[in-house]
């Protein structure tokens, strides 16, 4: 049975600050507890407890669950809000256009608040451990203080990397430290790369100790991954006050954030403690059958308990009724998707091409079961999510409780291979780049597909392109691709690029001239899945009776041109502005300035 995030109230009463009534993410000192902090600090179990509570804001209704990983990483040139083209709060969230008065967001429960809450628990754990639980390496309670820090870096990271400069509090709040103002994300940084090396000396490999087998709890292997994204995310491009540029700041500069972020990620993979899953497509049923043992491709997953999460809730592939696959109700998935060029890219023999874009929903019941329906060009689905692939039907109406992956191995291959392109060489960097792709490709393509494609790769910028577009195709859907184009200061440049590819898609001219405008289907002898010709480029020959055919050109002009709002430069947008609920309960302390430039 998955571990679920359970803390006893009177835990959380022990510790939770009591809140001002300005804004839930400002707290004043610490209530009167029933528990003495020492005794709880002091005690393993209670301890635990303690730490556990940290996860709790995670599953928030306003928080990651139903608001923060709904909109974060949206619009990219891979993905996109499904109903982009319509002008409202939802949309403008993603279309670079968020206001403070959000109506989807502007809440005193909202993420902010809730993120600022885990981290107040994560400061009240931090300083309890320290003081009381002499928390060495190697035992219960250095694991715990490890967690500790590593959660609260979790939360900082996502809060710079959707807000810019935010207040940093790394003690419990006081009187004094109610009202504060932004911190410059810079040193935020610097703060959390410092805490995360101390974590990683405290936690254990995955599989190491008990308490490490299982990705719901953080371990090494995740805590030297997370800590090398953290030192690419500060040293790369961001929108400042003053620009899109790199930090000024020596500290965090190319060469060393560069050489920290390879060293670690060379840790990783010289451990042992991870791995690429087989299959690509064995990585999402296992990660959909919630399959959470420590020692594959997981490195941490967000837990949700089973009454929240709304993971494939959002993103998986469409139900439009309760059937045999979920109990959820109506218009279940599908609230975002690939963009339509995306399915073309890939290399026809990629296996992650076919688990990534998906061109079907499953619609009408008729007796209690549902069928594939082809959907339209401009409307794919995510196959990384499928209810279909998981190991029970979920009955509640709005969460599923599957956890959200926050890192896996994939990734620390990737960060390796452009950390030591830039400091060693394209040389350097192509035995990881092989290794993702030599995943994707069977055995029979993998002497041209990996091999000779990537020792052709023999400059500095064209292995960095490769890995650029490799990004893409292994993380389409995770919406960790924004992020990846605001460091690289590729964001506005792949969005105009994706406009234009989804105008010739729709014209099949150019590198998409080839790509089929009619599709046949029929099903299969289930009588339930669909098999398709002319989704493949070439594939344009009519097929028998027993096919029926579908047109597969609409890709709406509107649905093109709102990837970003007309007249908003997204570079200048990468950021959402803090919300007027909590602006106007900072005392005067916190305000949106540069944020809103066109």
């Amino acid at each position: 049975m998955k571990y679920k995030v359970i803390i006893a109230g009177l835990i959380i009463s022990g510790l939770l600050t009591s809140c001002q009534d300005l804004g839930e993410e400002y707290f004043d000192t610490p209530a009167q507890s029933t528990l003495d902090e020492q005794l709880i600090f002091s005690t393993a179990g209670l301890a635990q407890g303690a730490v556990d509570g940290i996860k709790v804001s995670f599953g928030e209704e306003q928080s990651y669950r139903g608001r923060l990983l709904t909109y974060q990483g949206l619009n990219t040139d891979t993905e996109w809000l499904l109903a982009s083209s319509s002008d409202n709060a939802k949309s403008d969230l993603v279309v670079y256009d968020a206001k403070a008065d959000n109506t989807e967001m502007n809440s005193a429960k909202n993420a902010w608040a809730m993120m600022y809450e885990g981290i107040e628990r994560a400061n009240l754990c931090i300083r309890g451990l320290r003081k009381y639980g002499n928390p060495l390496p190697n035992t219960a309670m250095g694991q715990l203080l490890g967690e500790a820090l590593a959660l609260r870096a979790i939360y900082y990271a996502d809060l710079v990397r959707n807000w810019g400069d935010v207040p940093a509090r790394f003690e419990p709040v006081a009187t004094s430290t109610i009202y504060v103002p932004k911190t410059s994300r810079d040193e935020i940084y610097k703060q959390l790369i410092a805490d995360l090396g101390e974590a990683a000396n405290l936690v254990a490999w995955p599989n190491e100790t008990a308490a490490t087998t299982s990705t719901e709890r953080i371990n090494k292997a995740f805590v030297k991954g997370f800590r090398a994204r953290l030192a690419m995310m500060a040293s790369g491009f961001q929108q400042y006050s003053d620009g899109v540029r790199r930090s000024t700041d020596p500290a965090l500069s190319v060469g060393t954030m560069y050489k920290l972020a390879l060293d670690e990620c060379r840790a990783v993979i010289a451990s042992g403690s991870a791995h690429l899953e087989p299959t690509f497509e064995g990585l999402w049923r296992k990660f959909n059958q919630e399959n959470i043992a420590a020692g594959g491709e997981s490195l941490w997953e967000i837990p949700f308990a089973a009454t929240r999460g709304r993971v494939l809730f959002t993103f998986a592939v469409r139900h439009d009724a309760s059937d045999q696959f979920q109990q959820m109700g109506t218009n279940k998935g599908g609230v975002n998707g690939p963009l339509p060029f995306v399915f073309y890219d890939y290399d026809q023999a990629d296996s992650r091409r076919d688990v990534t874009c998906v061109p079907y929903k499953w619609g009408a019941v008729v007796n209690g079961k549902a069928k594939q329906e082809l959907t339209d060009l401009q409307t794919w689905y995510f196959g990384k999510y499928r209810f279909e692939w998981m190991n029970r039907i979920v009955t509640a109406p709005n969460d599923d409780g599957v956890n959200k992956i926050y890192m896996r191995y994939a990734e620390v291959l990737l960060i390796a291979a452009e950390a030591a392109n830039e400091l060693e060489g394209p040389g350097s960097a192509a035995i990881y780049l092989k290794e993702i792709r030599r995943r994707a490709f069977a055995s029979g393509s993998q002497a041209v597909k990996v091999d000779a494609y990537v020792d052709g790769l023999t400059s500095k910028q064209t292995m960095m392109n490769a890995i650029i577009e490799e990004n893409k195709y292994e993380f389409t859907g995770e919406m960790e691709r924004k992020f990846a184009l605001m460091r690289w200061n590729l964001l506005k440049a792949k969005l105009d690029e994706a406009k234009i590819k989804m105008a010739r898609l729709k014209a099949r001219s150019d590198e998409y001239a080839t790509v089929p405008s009619t599709l046949y289907y029929k099903y299969k002898a289930d009588n339930t899945t669909l098999e398709v010709y002319g989704l493949n480029r070439g594939e344009t020959q009519a097929q028998g009776a027993d096919y029926t055919s579908k047109s597969w050109d609409k890709l709406d002009d509107n649905k093109i041109t709102t990837l970003y709002k007309a007249g908003v430069n997204p570079d200048k947008r990468q950021f959402w502005p803090i919300w007027q609920t909590f602006i106007d309960g900072s005392n005067g302390q916190l305000v949106n300035d540069w944020v809103f430039g066109n």
